[in-house]
């Protein structure tokens, strides 16, 4: 991996917060964790975070609650929902919210790995493709300026 990617553990039980950053720094990820959605926030505030895998429920603050926080002021930051308790429902609450994807305790540490590269995968992807998107524009502006320069010139010059 080319840089640190930070990710945010936002879940209320402590083993499974320690774990899963015991498992982000095995695959050389920068774990934080937060307790509840109040927490999550102000680790937000603080530091430059790529992903955040949160709980649905929580004290204080739920995930979705935390999710439309999170989206309110970045959209950028990939956000993983994670619940002991899946249903079709809330799963699509959470993608409609702005959720990348629900993951469902227990979770297999791989898939939680595959879904943090995919995402972030994605992330990159777009940030290309606006890029890419800005040199197609410039270059579709440039072109009809050279040839009106060009035919400029060309009568200056006869």
């Amino acid at each position: 991996m080319s840089e640190a990617r930070h990710v945010l553990v936002v879940d209320d039980e402590e083993d499974v917060r320690e774990t899963l950053s015991s498992v982000l720094k095995n695959l050389d990820y920068i774990p934080h964790v937060a307790s509840n959605g109040v927490e999550a926030l102000e680790v937000l505030k603080r530091e430059k975070i790529d992903v955040v895998l949160s709980d649905l429920y929580m004290p204080e603050m739920d995930g979705i609650e935390l999710l439309k926080r999170v989206r309110a002021t970045d959209n950028k930051v990939v956000f993983l929902m994670i619940t002991a308790h899946p249903t079709i429902e809330t799963a699509v609450e959470a993608i409609k919210k702005g959720a990348y994807d629900y993951l469902s305790k227990p979770f297999h540490i791989e898939e939680v790995r595959l879904k943090i590269n995919r995402a972030l995968e994605k992330k990159g992807l777009s940030r290309s493709l606006k890029t890419a998107n800005g040199i197609i524009w410039a270059l579709l502006i440039s072109i009809p300026l050279w040839l009106v320069l060009g035919i400029i010139l060309a009568s200056i010059l006869k």
